[in-house]
């Protein structure tokens, strides 16, 4: 008996699908969007049994951290502080941190370079100087609320490996209160690996890499989501301006926004797949990205002459400094253009000798994104921090 695929549509384009049988991910040939397919027999009902059965653990797990004053810690070596917005999760106490927080207005400034690598970016140490520049010329952050973490540091304390940028977003969040406005910038190399805690749509966790990924390991988005977003109170804002590949749910945020097929951006909710809560404990989280969860980001000399940058770093802050108060859904727009046209300007200008360079970066697939802790809408509120 011949077996018949399944009819559904793309999650992002809306385009009608005919997905083979005894397939889990698909990628609509349309707009190359990466589907989750929830498989229709018993094996599903087992996956459902799995995570509440994760879920149920967690939970006492928490419960019995709570109890005992003890920390419970993932296999990471991590403390799985807030992992829920209910006040009846007690907080891990937080690791002694060697910075002091300052201010009601205060940054994380990550920029890898990864040097004497083969995959070594040249733009990133710019792009953190150039984000510090704008948050206080522009936006009006003290400069000693500002920790800036790159390669060229002379503090060790402040050099970007897995260790620091940890302690880093600690402090982030460290006594932050209602009023506050917080900023974790990060520009660098970003990737996927497999989910194995069945809280993500597509089934990949993406991946920051800090300077010492090769022995220390990557920072996933969950690690993200449990340290600067769950612990965030009522009246809290944190933006989050993720410069690498694959950064699309970096913070693994519950609401997502997809563009439709008439051309306005709309929210997709995430949060309804997850076993565990990813949301604040009543502040607001967003997240802007360079790319989606599958696309690559570039750094590029394409957009500011002959110093290298990241083609998202550059075009969010060109987009905010030309047009004050424009709307998330307007700076979206803005930054999608500018690099739209920095590709096509690449194509024309230039020697022969950096052809393949330029042609790599013209064929790149780079669509800045956009996440949140909440919904509003996108057109009419405007960007601040």
């Amino acid at each position: 008996m011949e077996m018949t695929g399944k009819r559904m549509r793309c999650s992002r384009c809306g385009a009608q699908l005919m997905v083979p049988p005894n397939t889990y991910t698909f990628q609509c040939p349309t707009c190359l969007t990466v589907i989750r397919v929830q498989p229709n027999n018993p094996l599903g009902q087992v996956h459902d049994s799995i995570r509440q059965t994760a879920s149920r653990m967690k939970d006492l797990l928490y419960t019995v951290s709570s109890n005992t004053n003890t920390s419970v810690f993932s296999g990471n070596g991590y403390p799985y502080s807030w992992a829920s917005g209910n006040s009846h999760h007690s907080q891990s106490v937080a690791p002694s941190l060697p910075f002091s927080a300052h201010g009601r207005k205060r940054a994380v400034l990550c920029g890898v370079s990864y040097y004497g690598q083969k995959y070594r970016l040249k733009g990133t140490v710019n792009d953190v100087k150039c984000m510090r520049y704008f948050l206080i010329q522009h936006l009006g952050f003290p400069s000693d609320s500002i920790l800036v973490l790159t390669e060229e540091e002379s503090d060790p304390c402040l050099i970007p490996t897995k260790h620091n940028i940890r302690m880093a977003l600690h402090w982030l969040v460290q006594g932050c209160q209602s009023g506050d406005s917080l900023v974790f910038h990060y520009s660098g190399h970003g990737s996927q690996r497999l989910d194995f805690n069945m809280d993500e749509v597509d089934w990949y966790d993406e991946m920051l890499w800090p300077v010492d990924h090769q022995t220390a390991g990557k920072i996933s988005d969950d690690d993200i989501n449990a340290t600067i977003v769950r612990p965030l109170p009522q009246g809290t804002k944190l933006h989050a301006i993720i410069d690498a590949c694959h950064s699309g749910t970096i913070l693994d945020l519950p609401f997502v926004c997809r563009m439709n097929r008439e051309g306005y951006y709309h929210w997709k909710d995430h949060g309804i797949q997850s076993p565990i809560y990813k949301g604040t404990n009543g502040g607001l989280a967003v997240s802007i990205s360079a790319c989606d969860d599958h696309q690559v980001s570039v750094d590029t000399t394409a957009l500011s002459g002959d110093t290298a940058t990241g083609a998202m770093t550059y075009s969010f802050i060109q987009a905010v400094q030309n047009e004050p108060g424009l709307s998330y859904g307007r700076l979206l727009n803005v930054m999608s253009k500018t690099i739209h046209d920095a590709k096509k300007r690449q194509l024309l200008n230039g020697s022969i000798a950096s052809l393949a360079k330029k042609l790599l970066f013209s064929k790149s697939s780079q669509e800045p994104q956009l996440s949140s802790s909440q919904k509003f809408d996108i057109y009419s509120t405007p960007f601040t921090l």
